[in-house]
């Protein structure tokens, strides 16, 4: 998973972010909130679960498929940056 104890860090600090999150459209629900309201929040959650996701992926490329001494002008190094944009863009 992270590689570094920062990474780790901050990636356990996003979770518990996410984890609020989700307890207050408990909350919600089960204050009878109105649903446009419920909706938010929810949409507010799944995007920070796919920014989350998304930013496990981009390590596991960048730590696992290129070799780190590899030049940037490396195809396979320019293929993995490609990637990783993709993803960020279609996950966040």
């Amino acid at each position: 998973m992270a590689h570094v104890a920062h990474e780790k860090t901050r990636l356990l600090h996003r979770l518990r972010r996410i984890r609020g999150q989700l307890e207050a459209v408990e909350r919600a629900v089960e204050q009878d909130q109105e649903c446009a309201r419920v909706l938010q929040q929810a949409t507010a959650c799944r995007g920070a679960l796919e920014g989350f996701i998304a930013e496990v992926i981009e390590d596991h490329v960048r730590e696992h498929m290129i070799d780190p001494d590899a030049p940037a002008s490396d195809p396979r190094v320019q293929a993995a940056n490609d990637l990783v944009g993709i993803l960020r863009s279609y996950l966040k």
